[in-house]
């Protein structure tokens, strides 16, 4: 699975009582939400939904509705939380159309816990990298010895 996360140098925001302040910065520093841009709609859809109600799963044309948008726009915005595998796409049995519809909830309904799972990620994907530098120093080396 390929994801992409913003990772910067910071200062663990645990000073900060407020929770909503912690979690755009947060989220800014992650890379979900950019800056320049209106961070209302997706700040709102993490926060507003999946942060307050953990283990709901929400359906797109809800989450549409109650944020007076675009389902384009909500995908997008779930899309990039999927990305980061915060999110889970489930599928729900409606009574009223006798389907399977894909809902959205956060995963494991624990923000640390669904937070475990991304870095477990980012410790395999670092490692990869790792793995990838090794080898490419020792073609260089190669490389060099059969210069000389």
């Amino acid at each position: 699975m390929s994801f992409t996360m913003q990772v910067v140098s910071n200062t663990p925001l645990v000073g900060e009582d407020d929770p909503d302040v912690v979690a755009k910065k947060f989220l800014e520093q992650i890379g979900y939400l950019s800056k320049g841009s209106d961070p209302t709609i997706p700040y709102k859809l993490f926060a507003d939904f999946f942060l307050k109600h953990p283990t709901k799963a929400w359906y797109v044309e809800e989450l549409a509705n109650m944020l007076r948008t675009s389902k384009p726009t909500i995908y997008r915005h779930l899309n990039k939380l999927k990305g980061f595998d915060v999110l889970e796409e489930i599928q729900i049995f409606d009574e009223a159309t006798k389907q399977n519809k894909k809902a959205y909830r956060l995963r494991y309904g624990n923000f640390q816990k669904a937070w475990n799972f991304v870095e477990a990620h980012l410790k395999v994907a670092m490692e990869n990298y790792g793995k990838t530098v090794e080898h490419l120093q020792k073609l260089i080396e190669r490389t060099q010895k059969g210069r000389e």
